[in-house]
């Protein structure tokens, strides 16, 4: 079985192209350039832009240009039964202000307005923006920096930009409404990100929590609650790819478990990952076995696993199930990752999908390990760190859950990538499996045993690293860090490695450093990073990020995205000249987007 679709249709875009109504020549004279500019943006997003999945993104076009309330309803009303989730207004000249806006407050909203002397474009625009400002439609606005030709049918390049990160964001939005965050278990050894808050995730988010204890993957394991038939395929895959590649057993004599309790393992795991799968998305071959709820799943786009520790006190860990959910591979080839959280951390597992739902790519899940700061390397290593490791560096690791794209042997131009899946060829797949080591988990840790994967990340990959948390009395609030994987040499990385657990993956992590504030230098980055977990995705992505966050209503606490990147709601300029305060008092003043 391949990844079937969550329930609910894919959010389309839908495209409003606004219009001066008044009729006897001026409308006339209009309409062929501003049906072409909302084409010409649906040419753009239709062709640039893809769900998660690797469908192409759809546009919806209003039928008729938008002159007036009765013709913004009738596009209302074509995008409610088109399922639009996506809201873009396009005009190269003034019209109607607050007579012509879409009035949804739950979906994001913009408008490009041309720059044009011919037509006032931009007086619409700030117009429009100032309608939505006074009525608590947050919206955002887009204007060209350089004035255009009025039979200019092209989009500027910072338009453009702008465009894209608007439409990037909002279907990140569209798609997460409606959908599971499903909690495998219970809460991990009181981490607090495995707290679920279902307040948070309904009214930020607009989804629900699913809970499932975790006897149930015993149940369906004992009473054969999975696709036999799928389970000898992956058996035979694992025996191939990861299995081959099973590493020394580190513990001590009397934890160490005989060959028969091993391979009962690897049978164990690989059942569990098949059950994990199905209880998110469900699986119609469990119907045909006579398991009809069972087959329905739980709608989920996102899952997490308590496992330590009572169920990692009596039965094999996650660490397999986890790191082959979160990878874009499997026994039936390649395919979208899912988004599954280490430990159930409910805030760390939405933070991934953040990053995946923006950039289309798998994600690492990493404790947030260790600073190594210069002095300590040249003490513990003999030499100081050169390069972009001059500075320090953050040591990012975990038991094994992490992503197998995350070894970096996918490549594009010869450099180290994490592709979206339909980039990915099977070279590449078996390259990353080639990459990682599955040792057998530390028993005296993982008592029921289990394997956890171990490979290092290649270096000098752009990432971006964001963490989600919940602040008291204040809400949720975002932190970004963006900046690079980086290469140590063998013998460096085989020092520091043994110096904690060995058995798993690690990513050594350099922030770009701006010389203020928590970004003044790596340890200060540590040291305010507000959790143990991080999400790290490829490239630089914190602008994503942000306007993301500003959509639900979520501040930034902590980014060094630069300045002339950040795209937020015209309405924020509204609350301060300083960025960042202003963001948390127009996040406070809207409230979140369910609300």
């Amino acid at each position: 079985m391949i990844r079937s679709k969550l329930i609910g249709e894919k959010p389309k875009i839908g495209i409003r192209p606004i219009i001066d109504g008044r009729r006897g020549g001026i409308r006339e004279s209009l309409e062929s350039m501003t049906m072409t500019m909302a084409n010409k943006v649906a040419e753009l997003y239709s062709t640039s832009l893809r769900h998660s999945d690797g469908t192409f993104v759809e546009c919806v076009i209003a039928d008729t240009t938008i002159g007036g309330v009765a013709e913004a309803a009738m596009a209302t009303e074509k995008f409610r039964n088109s399922g639009v989730g996506v809201v873009l207004s396009v005009t190269p000249c003034w019209c109607y202000g607050f007579e012509t806006i879409d009035m949804d407050g739950d979906m994001p909203k913009a408008i490009w307005g041309f720059n044009g002397t011919e037509r006032p474009g931009a007086v619409y625009l700030a117009s429009a923006l100032a309608g939505h400002t006074q009525k608590g439609l947050p919206a955002f606005g887009i204007y060209g920096r350089d004035v255009q030709e009025v039979n200019d049918v092209n989009i500027p390049e910072d338009v453009k930009e702008k465009l894209l990160r608007f439409a990037r964001a909002g279907l990140a939005v569209a798609t997460m409404k409606g959908k599971s965050y499903l909690s495998i278990g219970s809460v991990s050894m009181g981490i607090a990100g495995s707290i679920p808050n279902p307040d948070f995730f309904q009214e930020y988010l607009g989804m629900r929590n699913e809970y499932v204890d975790a006897s149930e993957i015993e149940r369906r394991i004992q009473l054969g609650i999975y696709d036999h038939e799928e389970f000898k395929r992956a058996m035979a895959w694992t025996e191939k790819y990861c299995k081959i590649n099973e590493g020394k057993d580190f513990n001590p004599a009397h934890l160490v478990y005989s060959r028969e309790e091993k391979d009962a393992c690897w049978e164990y795991v690989v059942k569990m990952t098949l059950i994990f799968r199905d209880l998110m998305i469900g699986n119609p071959t469990l119907a045909a076995l006579g398991f009809k709820e069972e087959a329905m799943g739980h709608n989920a786009i996102v899952a997490g696993f308590q496992g330590q520790r009572q169920w990692t006190d009596f039965k094999p860990d996650g660490d397999f199930s986890e790191a082959i959910l979160n990878s874009s591979f499997d026994w039936n080839g390649i395919r979208e990752s899912f988004i599954f959280a280490t430990e159930n951390d409910t805030l760390n597992g939405i933070s991934m999908l953040f990053g995946h739902l923006l950039s289309n790519t798998s994600q690492i899940f990493a404790d947030v390990r260790t600073y190594w700061s210069p002095k300590a390397l040249e003490r513990v290593i003999g030499k100081k760190p050169e390069g972009r490791a001059a500075n320090g560096f953050i040591h990012l690791i975990n038991s094994g859950s992490c992503t197998l794209d995350g070894t970096g042997c996918q490549t594009r131009d010869g450099k180290p990538v994490m592709k979206p899946f339909w980039e990915i060829s099977v070279k590449e797949a078996e390259d990353c499996l080639a990459a990682t080591t599955w040792y057998p988990a530390g028993r005296e840790y993982m008592r029921g045993g289990g394997f956890s994967s171990q490979f290092l990340t290649r270096g000098e990959m752009p990432v971006t690293m964001c963490r989600l948390n919940l602040v008291k009395g204040q809400g949720p609030v975002l932190q970004i860090a963006e900046g690079w994987a980086i290469n140590l040499d063998d013998e460096v990385f085989k020092i520091i490695n043994k110096r904690t657990d060995r058995t798993w993956p690690s990513t050594f992590f350099v922030p770009r450093l701006t010389g203020k504030g928590y970004f003044r230098d790596v340890y200060t980055v540590m040291n305010h990073w507000g959790a143990n977990h991080g999400a790290i995705g490829y490239g630089h992505n914190g602008a994503d990020l942000i306007t993301l966050a500003s959509m639900l209503r979520i501040p930034v606490s902590m980014h060094n995205v630069f300045e002339e990147d950040i795209f937020r709601p015209s309405a924020w300029s509204a609350f301060g000249e300083d960025m960042e305060g202003s963001d948390y008092r127009a996040c406070n003043n809207y409230g979140p987007l369910y609300k």
